[in-house]
């Protein structure tokens, strides 16, 4: 028997309808991802490693924090084989629930005064079932979104997963805003800073929602309905095949991400943790700029994504590791001036316009790297590579570079190398969209078979 033809125009209420859902979801998800790194520069340190000095406190903590990072590549390759064999829709929903369930296990987690030892092994033993979660859940919204939109829409439809970094990000932030504003004093140490985390329980009516009412991408169904064709069969062991055919893409892949992530979580984590433990601010102005910074990130994404499917992807991320490179150094400038509004100049430039042009097209720019078969386990180990190696220790670097030195030229020229490794990255890869001015002749996109 014939299978019925996949239709490959996208209905538009259900690619609405999509957007809606990847955007809510995905920013929920990182959400919970980033309420742990709030919270570890902001308590962890005196709730779960009570008898370290403060600067041991924040370095035990901030490496419970990378635990998360170390944990991401794990969930990429298990979810990647799950989302190239079954679908990306399972591997999406089953780790939107597992993220979920992690975070709201955390802020149900006694403290070291209540249970001694354990509370920390328990507290990394959450935060890496959280970070298995974040690494499959990228690459299943990513697909979704790309496999679903139109060729010349691919970039505009990746930015609804790609904002959900700075949109989490503004939630989480807004949300110890909000609590640090109602709970006072010992009570925000003692339960008020669980209520961010109990709060993802909101996630799962998302979850609900995305079983119940989305469909898997067209271009996964179309490999389900050829797998009797060898040339196109669903992969059997995707992650091999990617290691093995496609390492080189995966690594410079994986270092597009490099500037863009460091100076991210420097902004988001380490400055946080400066501002307050050596310049002496504000930890609810210090979170007031986060979010503001936060909000920049949101159009520039939006608006490199869309620029994108017009003009290629490359031209967009190279503007953006540029700006990353010649940044860095100007960054701490104005840091270290304690000034709230020199800061937000600094992380707005950095995080907001600079990071925010690179991961802009970056979705639609990877899943056209690689072919449909063994995509979602491409893009997610080439994501998830730039989170252990990068993203997660950041934090914990530049707190042990300025107790070295005590200096952060140290940090700037760590920032200004990472950027560099994205601008090389990005100058070696191939552009995607063929109609680009940059594309190079009989190199056209991969996602449009």
């Amino acid at each position: 028997m014939t299978p019925t033809p996949v239709s490959t125009a996208p209905d538009q209420k259900k690619l609405r309808r999509l957007m809606a859902a990847g955007l809510i979801g995905s920013s929920i998800e990182w959400y919970d991802f980033f309420i742990y790194g709030t919270a570890a520069a902001l308590v962890f340190g005196k709730l779960f490693f009570p008898g370290a000095s403060p600067l041991m406190g924040t370095l035990l903590s901030f490496s419970t924090f990378w635990a998360g990072f170390i944990a991401r590549p794990l969930g990429g390759l298990v979810f990647g084989h799950v989302g190239d064999k079954f679908g990306r829709k399972p591997a999406l929903v089953t780790c939107l629930i597992l993220v979920a369930l992690s975070t709201c296990a955390i802020g149900l987690l006694p403290t070291a005064a209540s249970i001694g030892a354990i509370a920390p092994i328990l507290l990394v033993a959450l935060r890496f079932l959280q970070g298995v979660a974040v690494g499959g859940q990228w690459g299943g919204v990513t697909l979704l979104l790309t496999e679903t939109s139109r060729p010349n829409r691919k970039g505009r439809a990746g930015t609804f997963g790609q904002m959900g970094v700075p949109f989490g990000l503004l939630l989480g932030t807004g949300a110890f805003l909000l609590v640090a504003r109602l709970v006072k004093g010992a009570d925000f140490l003692s339960w008020g800073w669980r209520i961010p985390f109990l709060a993802s329980a909101l996630l799962f009516p998302v979850v609900l929602f995305i079983q119940l009412r989305i469909e898997d991408s067209p271009e996964f169904r179309r490999l389900q309905d050829r797998a009797s064709d060898a040339s196109a069969a669903i992969a059997q062991a995707p992650i091999l095949e990617v290691l093995r055919k496609h390492s080189k893409k995966v690594l410079l892949g994986s270092g597009l991400l490099f500037g863009s992530n460091s100076i991210f979580y420097i902004s988001v984590a380490g400055v946080l943790d400066y501002g307050v433990r050596e310049l002496g601010l504000d930890r609810n102005g210090l979170l007031t700029v986060s979010l503001l910074s936060s909000a920049v990130g949101i159009p520039v994404i939006y608006i490199a994504g869309s620029l994108s499917d017009r003009f290629g992807r490359r031209p967009l991320m190279l503007t953006g590791a540029a700006i990353l490179t010649v940044w860095a150094f100007p960054f701490f400038w104005l840091v270290n001036t304690g000034s709230l509004t020199a800061i937000l100049i600094a992380t707005a430039v950095g995080s907001g316009i600079g990071s925010g042009l690179v991961y802009g097209p970056l979705a639609a720019y990877l899943a056209e790297l690689f072919e449909p078969r063994i995509r979602y386990s491409g893009i997610t180990l080439a994501y998830q590579l730039a989170a252990i190696l990068v993203s997660g220790g950041t934090p914990f670097l530049m707190t042990a570079l300025l107790a070295a030195t005590g200096s952060t030229a140290a940090v700037s020229a760590f920032m200004m190398v990472m950027a560099a490794c994205t601008l090389a990255s990005a100058w070696a890869l191939p552009e995607t969209v063929a109609h680009a001015p940059s594309a190079t002749v009989g190199e056209p996109a991969t996602a449009h078979p």
